[in-house]
C-alpha cells in the first residue's frame, strides 16, 4: 500500500513538514510506503475553466500537476498538509489541488483522504474544513484522529514542541493505515458500492 503525502507550505523542514514526518514514521510502522512531495513552493498557476481536460484527460498547464496525476491514481491513500493563511491553505497548495481533482478522470473513490494544517493559534479548523472537500467531492473517506488534525508553532520547528499535535498525527496515521487494509479487504470481498450515471442539475432549470 502507498500514501501520497504533499507539504503544502513554502518551507520544505516546517512545522508542517514536522506533522507529516511524525504521520510518516507511522506508515513505516503499519508497513505502508510513502512518498512525500514539497510541493508549496513550486510556481503553480490556479485553473481557468477552459476545460481542456476533458478533452485530453490532463490539464493543458503541463507542471507538476500532470506529473502528480499518475502517483495520485497508483496510492491508496492522500495526506495533504499546509499552513494556515488568513484562515486557509496555502494558494499554491489549493491551485494545485483544484487543478489535479478537476483534470484527472480515474476514479478516486475509497481512496482515503487526510488533511492536516499548522498553524501559530488560528484558523486550523477552517483549512482542514477547507482541504477536506476535495476528498469529499470525490468520494475519498476522510480519516480523522483523536481531534481536528492540526499541529502548532510559529517559528519553523516549533511544533516538535506540540506533544498534543504530534499525537494527533500519529494516531491519524493509524487511524488511517487501518481505514486503507479495512477497505482493501472490503474491496476483495465485496467490490466497490454501485454507481449511478450521474445527474446534474442547476437552480434554473
Amino acid at each position: 500500500m502507498k500514501v501520497l503525502m504533499l507539504n503544502g507550505s513554502p518551507r520544505a523542514e516546517g512545522n508542517t513538514a514536522a506533522a507529516l514526518h511524525e504521520m510518516q514514521r507511522v506508515f513505516a510502522d503499519e508497513g505502508i510506503e510513502t512518498e512525500l512531495l514539497h510541493v508549496g513552493g513550486r510556481d503553480i498557476r490556479g485553473c481557468i475553466a477552459c476545460v481542456k481536460c476533458a478533452e485530453t484527460g490532463r490539464c493543458v498547464f503541463d507542471d507538476i500537476v500532470n506529473e502528480l496525476a499518475p502517483v495520485f491514481e497508483a496510492c491508496d491513500g492522500l495526506v495533504v498538509g499546509s499552513p494556515v493563511y488568513y484562515a486557509s491553505a496555502n494558494a499554491t497548495l489549493i491551485a494545485l489541488l483544484t487543478r489535479l481533482f478537476y483534470s484527472t478522470h480515474f476514479d478516486k473513490t475509497m481512496k482515503v483522504g487526510a488533511a492536516v494544517a499548522a498553524a501559530r493559534r488560528g484558523g486550523v479548523t477552517t483549512t482542514y474544513d477547507e482541504l477536506n472537500k476535495f476528498f469529499a467531492i470525490a468520494g475519498m473517506p476522510i480519516a480523522t484522529g483523536q481531534y481536528w488534525n492540526g499541529i502548532h508553532g510559529r517559528l519553523p520547528g516549533e511544533a516538535k514542541e506540540d506533544a498534543e499535535g504530534l499525537q494527533s498525527m500519529r494516531t491519524l496515521a493509524r487511524n488511517m493505515a487501518f481505514l486503507m487494509k479495512s477497505i482493501a479487504l472490503g474491496k476483495e470481498r465485496y467490490g466497490l458500492p454501485e454507481r449511478e450515471a450521474a445527474v446534474r442539475t442547476n437552480f434554473i432549470r
